[in-house]
């Protein structure tokens, strides 16, 4: 089939089309740089924002599948960034689909939609929206994969929405790389008690879900309309892992803690100070990393398993083998 995969040169979008590529399919690539690295795999690479909807209408003509990858993921910024490519950004997906009688999409999508700032264990896709967010990103990814699902059907279209919690893995460009410099500089707090337990997803576990996905979106298929939740099947102790990991890396563990609710006060005051002055800057805690660092949240993926034979390929204890490895040889 030929695939196109929005955000391809990012950190998921990649271990995608590497997946596409090798299995024989013909990939195109719209992101907003070229990417000569995955156009001597025969990738084809179109240079242009998401937020243009002509170039995203031009991209999908003659596509079989869209992998709509591409995000903004930060905690901070300013609403009209997120919504406009998060949400204005897939619309104009969904318009090239429609124009282009593209017959389906995956959506990667995030469980913080569903994350309410509470304790989240176990819960599986019947979890509702919560009724407000404090946090840009995971707002704006709710509201586009509302959009996605309610396209299903549509003009012959059919849609899937992934939840892939946590990703990580080699050539991670954002959580792990942000976790060490933190440790480095001795800027990390465990917040809580530290045991909270939360999902992860190693890289390719979540891009063999998105291939896997779209094999199954056909006609009559429980997988056409539907979202998933997408991890290890087997949730950690957060702040185990991470210790784990800088103790591998000959990096301190992370021994000082901080209460959540003192945590949770810090954010309110550092998101106030960078609102009042329009601080670019991401802070240092906000109410929504207090809460994602202090309480649990794993989830239930049977339907995946159900539906479309998912199953994580590469164990928690081999993965993070493979990302030592990758950080130890940069």
């Amino acid at each position: 089939m030929k695939a196109l995969v929005t955000g391809g040169g990012g950190f998921l979008g990649r271990y995608v089309v590497e997946k596409l590529v090798a299995r024989g399919d013909s990939v195109r690539v719209l992101g907003r740089n070229r990417y000569p690295e995955l156009e001597r795999l025969g990738v084809e690479s179109l240079q242009a924002d998401l937020r243009n909807r002509s170039a995203v209408i031009k991209a999908c003509q003659e596509i079989d599948v869209v992998f709509h990858v591409a995000a903004l993921p930060a905690i901070w910024g300013k609403w009209r960034d997120f919504y406009a490519i998060n949400v204005e950004g897939t619309k104009n997906v969904l318009a090239g689909c429609a124009e282009q009688r593209v017959p389906k999409l995956v959506y990667t999508s995030t469980p913080s939609v569903v994350f309410d700032q509470g304790d989240l264990c176990n819960v599986d896709e019947s979890r509702p929206y919560p009724e407000s967010y404090n946090c840009h990103y995971p707002k704006t990814k709710a509201i586009a994969e509302r959009l996605v699902i309610e396209a299903n059907g549509r003009k012959g279209l059919l849609a899937a929405s992934l939840r892939p919690h946590l990703v990580w893995g080699p050539r991670d460009n954002h959580l792990i790389p942000k976790v060490l410099q933190r440790a480095r500089a001795r800027q990390l707090f465990v917040v809580g008690d530290g045991s909270n337990r939360v999902d992860i997803t190693y890289v390719e576990n979540a891009a063999d879900a998105h291939l896997q996905a779209a094999d199954h979106l056909k006609a009559g298929s429980p997988v056409a309309g539907q979202v998933y939740f997408i991890s290890q099947g087997e949730p950690v102790v957060l702040w185990d892992f991470i210790n784990q990991l800088l103790e591998r890396l000959g990096i301190p563990k992370v021994t000082r803690s901080i209460p959540y609710r003192a945590a949770k006060s810090l954010g309110v005051v550092l998101e106030t100070v960078h609102t009042l002055f329009s601080l670019s800057r991401e802070p240092r805690m906000t109410r929504f990393l207090a809460a994602q660092l202090a309480k649990s949240h794993y989830f239930d993926i049977s339907r995946a398993r159900r539906d479309f034979g998912y199953s994580p390929r590469i164990s928690t204890a081999e993965g993070l083998e493979r990302l030592v490895d990758f950080i130890r040889r940069q």
